[in-house]
């Protein structure tokens, strides 16, 4: 960790199989047996629109608003004025689109709801990633992903400047509270836990809640510790601790009330990962809109 693997390129085609199958799946839901509205929209209408941004935003999800149109009528065009993972000032144009009205009027909504969410993604991570600039901690995402929605949301934190935590339950393994209590012992899960990652080639974390189960880990062999809800001083002398260790260096992940708020604080402790379920949990819609012109 950071993911062993990259879950999309930067940017992925419109065509990526993952980018169309979400675009497909996403019509289906709101299609059902047909557009009731737009079928009031003669067949050869042809109309242009425009694509607005009401706040500023980290431009995200330019992919999946194509893959949208694609499939609904290749005889859509569409014009960016920006580009991914730029961002873009209040009151801009994104995009113009011009094409068969009853597939713009149709596609509307499904495509803003990929870009409006992409770029929320993408717009928070960029004030995390600016929030810890200098420190050399990296910020990352966590498993709290929209259903369905999970490798495009990691895709976004990229685009936004932070970075990916494991993409999965598939990828590395992480002993956390739960896993403790149901193993028995802090000591007996680390020991199946590096033993497991070692034979999978897999990374291996293990959860700790005070400096205590912390030394455990560390004497356990333990080389990737997420320090769970510690405060600012214990945060301080559990970096302290790992750092006087010889042999392989701890690599030590903050996690629990992180938010834009202290995690400049946090760190400046001296850990190396900070990571922020935030980032993908609590998204906050970007404001488009997609306006018809007069023809």
């Amino acid at each position: 960790m950071p993911a062993p693997g990259e879950p999309l390129s930067v940017p992925p085609s419109p065509e990526t199989g993952l980018v169309r199958e979400e675009a497909r799946r996403a019509l289906a839901e709101d299609l059902g047996e047909g557009d009731l509205s737009a079928s009031l929209i003669p067949p050869d209408r042809h109309a242009r629109a425009q694509l607005l941004l009401r706040e500023e935003a980290v431009l995200c999800g330019i992919p999946w608003f194509e893959a949208v149109f694609r499939l609904l009528d290749p005889r859509v065009r569409l014009r960016w004025r920006h580009t991914e993972g730029e961002r873009v000032p209040a009151g801009s144009v994104l995009c113009d689109l011009d094409g068969p009205a009853r597939a713009l009027l149709t596609g509307e909504r499904t495509a803003l709801n990929f870009l409006q969410t992409l770029s929320g993604t993408a717009t928070l991570a960029r004030r995390y990633a600016e929030a810890v600039a200098g420190t050399g901690v990296v910020v990352l995402d966590t498993r709290k992903t929209l259903p369905g929605l999970r490798l495009a949301q990691k895709y976004a934190v990229r685009v936004g400047g932070c970075q990916n935590h494991r993409l999965g339950l598939h990828d590395a393994i992480l002993v956390k509270e739960n896993h403790l209590l149901a193993t028995g012992s802090l000591e007996a899960a680390c020991r199946e836990a590096l033993a497991l990652g070692a034979e999978l080639g897999v990374p291996v974390e293990v959860e700790v809640e005070n400096l205590d189960q912390l030394r455990q880990a560390l004497e356990a062999g333990v080389r990737r510790v997420l320090l769970d809800n510690f405060g600012l001083e214990a945060l301080r002398e559990a970096v302290a601790l790992a750092r006087a260790l010889p042999g392989d260096p701890v690599e030590l992940e903050a996690s629990g009330g992180i938010h834009l708020g202290n995690v400049r604080q946090v760190a400046e402790t001296g850990v190396d990962y900070v990571s922020v379920g935030a980032l993908t949990k609590d998204v906050q819609a970007v404001d488009l809109s997609l306006r018809l012109l007069p023809l």
